[in-house]
Formats: structure tokens, sequence, C-alpha cells
């Protein structure tokens, strides 16, 4: 596994860094998120897990053979061989995730799979959430290609840039949540029928008493939906979206 020398055991952090992805599919910007993470300069010694959620055969198949290219740099995780259950299995990912983490003495880092971060993207936030001993969530902003905020951070005001305290919630595209926070945290007590939860473990934080800081000079290229491509249906057909949502049952926040 990938690792650093250099480490201390600070209080809100842990000793060590657990580092995320779920998948489903999308696997060429998959790949691209893997190598950013890999390439990342950790001053701590640190894992990473790829949960890949039901992807295609094929696309499984590419997964596995990039866990066996890159060095053995990433642990594969098929839940297809844990559960029945369809996609999304967020809520197991994050349970399975959260455990690991409290056995290790870990804070837990997730990086979507349609995120790139930079070398420097995952210490940045360490010292961030160091610096801030009531930590729970630290979020890097997301940008597009040329470098604008995006989604799910356009509405943020980022002239003054540094570090914005989140009232309501932050996105997990990338997203430190701290070995503090952890230890308090029950991800038992999501809820079993939603599929997606930075909602409920962000106002979950805050009920435990932490605060949760978005960085707004911590920036991570993001293509919004890459993993869910029916999602863009928001932007160009909103009534279809609407319909596959409601409908299909998608999409549970």
């Amino acid at each position: 596994m990938p690792n650093a020398a250099k480490s201390s055991p600070e209080s809100n952090i842990g000793k060590r860094l657990h580092i995320i992805t779920p998948v489903k599919d999308s696997i060429d910007l998959t790949l691209q998120t893997i190598r950013s993470v890999l390439d990342s300069k950790i001053e701590r010694p640190f894992t990473y897990t790829v949960y890949n959620d039901f992807s295609t055969p094929e696309n499984t198949k590419r997964l596995e053979e990039a866990a066996i290219r890159m060095g053995k740099g990433f642990t594969l995780i098929n839940l297809c061989d844990l559960t029945d259950t369809p996609s999304p299995n967020y809520r197991l990912t994050l349970r399975m995730a959260l455990r690991e983490a409290l056995a290790d003495e870990a804070s837990l880092a997730i990086v979507e799979s349609d995120v790139v971060v930079g070398e420097q993207t995952l210490q940045r936030l360490l010292e961030g959430a160091t610096a801030r001993p009531d930590c729970a969530l630290a979020a890097a902003i997301t940008v597009d290609e040329r470098n604008e905020v995006n989604y799910p951070y356009e509405s943020i005001r980022t002239t003054r840039g540094g570090v914005v305290e989140a009232e309501g919630h932050l996105s997990f595209c990338c997203t430190l949540l701290t070995h503090a926070f952890l230890k308090k945290a029950d991800f038992d007590e999501l809820n079993a029928e939603k599929q997606w939860f930075d909602v409920p473990i962000s106002h979950m934080a805050l009920r435990e008493n932490f605060r949760n800081y978005l960085f707004c000079d911590l920036r991570v290229l993001h293509r919004p939906h890459g993993s869910r491509p029916w999602k863009m249906l928001k932007y160009s057909n909103r009534l279809k979206y609407y319909l596959q949502k409601i409908l299909q049952g998608r999409d549970k926040i």
C-alpha cells in the first residue's frame, strides 16, 4: 500500500488516512480519479480502496486489470461478492469504510469517481482539519476545466477565498471525515431507503457539535454526474429528469 514516512497522531485526525472511491461504470473517468489519488503526496500512512458497485463485467475486468497494473496501489472490492442488493450501495460502502477506519485509527477521505485531485489536495485537507479541532467534514471546492466553480458548489461565494463554515451540508465529491467525528458517527442509522448520504452525515456532524468546513482555495476538477449520466437531464430536459427521479425512484437523498 502507498504510504509516507512522516506522520503524527493528531487527536482529531488519527494516525492514518483511509481513502475510498465508490464507482459504477464510467471507468475512463474513474481511472483518472484513481491515478490522481495514487499520485497524491500525503505525509502519513494511507490506504486506498475502490468499491465497485455492480459495474458491468467488462468494466469490472478493467478495474481488476488496473489494480494489477498499478502495482496493487489500491484495493478493489467488488460489492457483487458481498451483496445481492442492486446499485447504488453507498450505505453499505460507508458502513464498511467506517468500520475499517475506526479499527485502523484513521480518518476517511471520500474521492468520488468523477473527481480528479491534485498532488497536495488530500494533504492540505488533513492540515486544514488538524488546525480545526472541531472539524468533522473538510471539503475541497469543485471546479470545471476552466477552473470555474461548478456543481455542487456553484452557489458558494468564493471571491473572498479562504475557508467557509458550512451551515447546511457538504458534498462528498472530495471530502475528509475526521477520525474524531467517525468515533461519534453511527452509519447504521442512515436510512436504508435512501441512496446518497452527504446531507444526513453532514447534519449528523452538526448534531454532535462538530463543524463542517469548505476550503475555497483548495480546488478539484469535477465532471458532474460522470458516474450517473442520466442526471445530465437535469440541465437539458428537466421534465424527463424528474419523471425518472420520481417514477423510477432514482437519486433518493
